[in-house]
């Protein structure tokens, strides 16, 4: 039994490290997309690559938030196994923990989450604005 419990323990380990590498991931391709269509809005001094870096970045922050509440969620799940709690062997639906983290709308202005996405999309309004003057 508590060999299983082990097991168990570290399919859920797994999935947690999966989602926080699927968050940094989306942390650098966000900043990569919005700083080359900045480049070129900036070069060319068009409004038009500085609206369309709006897409991607907010893409970005919404799914950087969605990763993150996913592995919190998954963290739930772990520490139920983990302290004995009543989850069936080999469980791998977070589902039922949903209520231990804040929901998607509130983990977007997480401080991981808001801290790098907020200057990102400011640096869009910026070059937008510079673009649109000039």
């Amino acid at each position: 039994m508590q060999q299983d419990r082990s097991k168990h323990l570290e399919l859920l380990q797994a999935v947690i490290s999966r989602m926080a590498s699927n968050s940094f991931a989306l942390k650098g391709w966000s900043v990569t997309v919005t700083a080359a269509l900045l480049g070129l809005a900036a070069k060319d001094a068009n409004p038009g690559f500085a609206i369309i870096a709006f897409y991607p970045a907010l893409a970005f922050w919404g799914l950087d938030a969605y990763y993150l509440r996913q592995e919190r969620r998954f963290r739930a799940l772990y520490d139920a196994v983990r302290s004995k709690g009543s989850v069936e062997p080999f469980a791998m639906d977070p589902q039922g923990f949903d209520g231990e983290v804040d929901p998607w709308g509130r983990t977007l202005w997480a401080g991981v989450i808001a801290g790098l996405h907020i200057p990102v999309v400011s640096a869009v309004v910026g070059v937008l604005l510079y673009t649109l003057i000039d």
